[in-house]
């Protein structure tokens, strides 16, 4: 079980030391090695959800990294849980079957009642109660948040939920969701940003009674599903916050997701460096290691790099955050640059490997197709370049 680390509370800074945090990497490292490359090719093919894996990272008390001491969790800064994530994806594993485990909870606890907070929290730090499902994303709304539809109407001690959402993964694994639905009709607003309301749902109760979940194969192992709501009742008491602000809650937590998930993609970066020099160096081909011919060094030299600076970025993003000062614009370059690298370093591992790279025994097309994800979700690359051409540039908006 992981404790917390003697520089919780004591002003952290992402640059503080080289290292960087080598008792959080150990521990998540310890947790890594028991699932060798076989246990995920297995799933893989299965397309099964790892359940040991979570237990583990749980049991390790991992995925409380964000929730205070005081609900029982680790009280790490953004900088320190990041590590765990990079440490998870660059063991080979996937950190996106619990991610969500992690931040997801931050509305809770930046918005929540005090109630709210007691019930919840600790029971999520010691996973009792796993809160991995995120109920944002719509058919027609796509990226388009504000112009979402599922309404969730009052109807005394209840709210009313009818709608769709789609790509809403960890459902048949979650006990709770958290879901942004309208509570104030579009035209009765002043902006469309408001009158969007945060709940809490508890999936146990909802399914099957008013809530119907059906899952959406996809090119990895990665298990996503498409909600309908037909009139599911919520108690009011499942409401985060205050009626109509949901948006800018939702917001508030998507700099800490972005650059967690930026993070994931550094650790995917550096396996695919790993495994690709590895081959580089012992693979022998006209009498000379493949790794002696810049048509292989080149390439896998350029990803480094990038890699590299995206690290950079993370870390300034995660300092921000911590500080608690404004970050979007690291925390969304962050995010680029990470997507932009680990698949960089994806399609030169790739080459490296040449046919064996598409074979599944050695790993590289699994974490191929995972972290292709990072260049559409949880944010596109190109909503990126708008956001920033807009709010960092002052250029006009392009949408």
């Amino acid at each position: 079980m992981v404790e917390a680390p003697e520089s919780v509370g004591k002003g952290r800074d992402a640059m503080e030391n080289a290292e960087d945090y080598p008792e959080i990497r150990k521990a998540t490292r310890a947790v890594c090695d028991r699932f060798p490359d076989s246990y995920w090719q297995d799933l893989d093919r299965r397309r099964a959800y790892p359940t040991a894996f979570v237990e583990a990272l749980t049991e390790a008390r991992l995925l409380a990294a964000l929730i205070p001491q005081e609900y029982g969790g680790l009280g790490l800064g953004l900088s320190e849980t990041s590590m765990i994530l990079e440490e998870i994806n660059r063991s080979g594993a996937n950190g996106g079957t619990a991610h969500a485990q992690i931040y997801t909870m931050g509305t809770v606890l930046r918005h929540g009642s005090d109630e709210q907070k007691r019930a919840y929290l600790p029971r999520i730090a010691s996973g009792e109660l796993r809160l991995q499902a995120f109920g944002v994303t719509e058919p027609d709304a796509g990226t388009d948040t504000t112009s979402l539809t599922t309404t969730a109407v009052r109807d005394g001690d209840h709210y009313v939920i009818t709608g769709r959402k789609v790509y809403i993964s960890r459902v048949q694994h979650s006990d709770l969701m958290l879901l942004l639905a309208r509570t104030t009709p579009l035209d009765q607003v002043a902006r469309k940003s408001r009158g969007l309301s945060v709940f809490l749902i508890d999936l146990h109760q909802a399914i099957g009674q008013g809530l119907t979940v059906t899952p959406i194969p996809v090119m990895f192992n990665n298990e996503t599903n498409a909600l309908a709501f037909d009139g599911l009742h919520v108690p009011a008491s499942s409401l985060i916050g205050s009626e109509g602000e949901g948006f800018r809650y939702i917001l508030d937590g998507m700099n800490a997701e972005r650059v967690l998930i930026a993070a994931e993609c550094i650790g995917d970066g550096r396996w695919f460096l790993e495994r690709a020099c590895e081959r580089a160096r012992t693979r022998v081909v006209f009498a000379r290691p493949i790794g002696q011919n810049q048509g292989i060094q080149f390439p896998l030299a350029q990803a480094h790099i990038h890699v590299e600076a995206a690290d950079l970025m993370r870390r300034q993003a995660a300092a921000l955050f911590d500080r608690g000062e404004p970050c979007g614009p690291a925390a969304n370059m962050a995010k680029l640059l990470a997507a932009d690298a680990s698949w960089e370093a994806a399609n030169a591992a790739v080459q490296t490997f040449g046919g064996d790279g598409f074979a599944a025994e050695h790993g590289i097309e699994r974490k191929f197709r995972e972290t292709r994800l990072y260049q559409v979700a949880p944010i596109s690359t190109n909503l990126i370049l708008s956001y920033v051409g807009e709010h960092v540039l002052g250029l006009p908006r392009s949408f």
